[in-house]
């Protein structure tokens, strides 16, 4: 472990929370809102050349907060426990006390109780009223400041243990902080750019805690061959998506939403959520499209018959324009096999059954996933069997805390990740506070 000393300061009456993004933030307000002393590090510094010697100035705190919800911020999900769970693939039990202390109810009267509006839109995803994640930000900050806590705009290269206990921290220039309570908040792998590189795994790996594979989640898809590149920018609203696992010969996802075509396979808010079901070989699921969702095969052969019976001198191709959206047509007509310029009064049945077959079930082979840097969140973590559900402690070394994407959790889109960032953070500040 890199403990250097070179010059030692005694923070051992504080709390030091190393990462300054969501679960950083709330972890400090937590903890400071209980009047204990806190010392929060991140290593972002502010892109704005700002000439003043104030770490709370220039440090560029909650970068990634920012950009989530497309900038807008979606901050929590107003569900009960049960729809939580289910929004939560892996490793959902260990959330159980962390919910129960800090359900969405609590973090969205956290921030209303500081002059935060928000509002409830569809599926329950919490927002600011201002569409702003920038106000968001600014109630943490706010609330930091008020209980002053201290910001060091510091690069932290190790955790530092003995016998059994946490015994420090270590920075960039050779600083080592005197501390008995850590909370490692440094997040994931995604959106690297934000400060996400993963060193918060590494200090745990050294301490020797085990880290499950990192693995991208709630990222697009790759599929190879021309039919996504064909449709690439095409968005498809009221779709469903279905992700089948092939191998097992089940479904393992299925949902009613919005996909979008890319140059590189497809994306959008069903194929994020279906990402975050694929295990193993990507190679060994495939995506399957219904344009149709609303109407069963018989009823979508009677409209297929009426639109046919209407239209029977007009070109297959131009039949399709009623059923699909223009961009999809030739790229649809392609893959049902019927010549395009075929007369309406001639598709047999056999062919109105091949596409109507289409219309129910477009198959896109997985062939991987985007670079985790592209992912929203990321797959993996301390494994949560070394860590207490009730006080996010750690069981290895006492006064070692986790919050966050640090941690082997990981949920759906609509506002999940964000409440478990801010659950696992209150546990963590409530526990370290107690030591103190």
């Amino acid at each position: 472990m890199k403990c250097m000393k070179n010059q030692q300061i005694d923070y051992s009456d504080k709390i030091c929370i190393v990462g300054g993004g969501a679960a950083g933030l709330m972890a400090a307000c937590i903890a400071g809102g209980l009047g204990k002393p806190v010392v929060l590090f991140e290593k972002n510094r502010s892109e704005k050349q700002l000439e003043t010697e104030s770490f709370f100035d220039n440090a560029y705190l909650g970068k990634k907060l920012l950009i989530t919800g497309k900038g807008r911020c979606n901050l929590t999900n107003e569900c009960d426990r049960e729809t939580f769970m289910k929004n939560v693939p892996r490793n959902s039990k260990f959330m159980f006390a962390a919910f129960s202390a800090f359900p969405p109810s609590a973090v969205m009267d956290f921030f209303e109780n500081r002059g935060l509006s928000l509002k409830t839109e569809r599926g329950n995803r919490v927002f600011p009223t201002s569409d702003k994640a920038l106000d968001v930000l600014r109630v943490l900050k706010e609330e930091l400041k008020k209980t002053n806590c201290k910001i060091i705009n510091k690069k932290i290269v190790s955790v530092c243990a003995n016998c059994g206990k946490i015994s420090g921290i270590a920075d960039e220039d050779g600083n080592f902080y005197i501390t008995q309570n850590v909370i490692l908040c440094t997040g994931g792998l995604s959106y690297p750019v934000t400060g996400s590189d993963g060193d918060g795994f590494e200090f745990s790996k050294e301490l020797g805690h085990t880290v499950t594979e990192i693995r991208p989640s709630l990222v697009p898809i790759v599929s190879q061959g021309s039919f996504c590149k064909r449709l690439q920018g095409l968005s498809l609203k009221n779709v469903k998506v279905t992700l089948r696992d092939d191998k097992k010969g089940k479904n393992v996802y299925s949902e009613l939403g919005e996909m979008l075509f890319t140059h590189f396979g497809v994306s959008g808010p069903l194929v994020l959520s279906a990402s975050a079901h694929i295990d193993g070989d990507p190679g060994d699921y495939s995506i399957h499209i219904d344009m149709k969702p609303a109407l069963d095969e018989k009823t979508l052969d009677e409209r297929l018959l009426s639109d046919f019976s209407k239209n029977q001198n007009k070109n297959y191709k131009n039949a399709l324009s009623l059923l699909l959206p223009s961009k999809m047509v030739p790229v649809f007509a392609d893959a049902s096999g019927i010549d395009p310029e075929l007369k309406v009064n001639s598709i047999t049945k056999k062919q109105r059954n091949l596409i109507i077959s289409l219309l129910k079930d477009i198959k896109i082979p997985v062939d991987g996933f985007r670079p985790i840097e592209e992912a929203i969140i990321t797959r993996g973590g301390v494994k949560t069997s070394e860590i207490k559900p009730s006080t996010m402690e750690s069981k290895l070394y006492e006064g070692l805390f986790f919050a966050g994407e640090m941690i082997d959790v990981d949920a759906y889109t609509g506002g999940f990740n964000l409440q478990i960032a801010f659950s696992t953070a209150y546990l963590a500040a409530k526990a370290a506070s107690d030591k103190l």
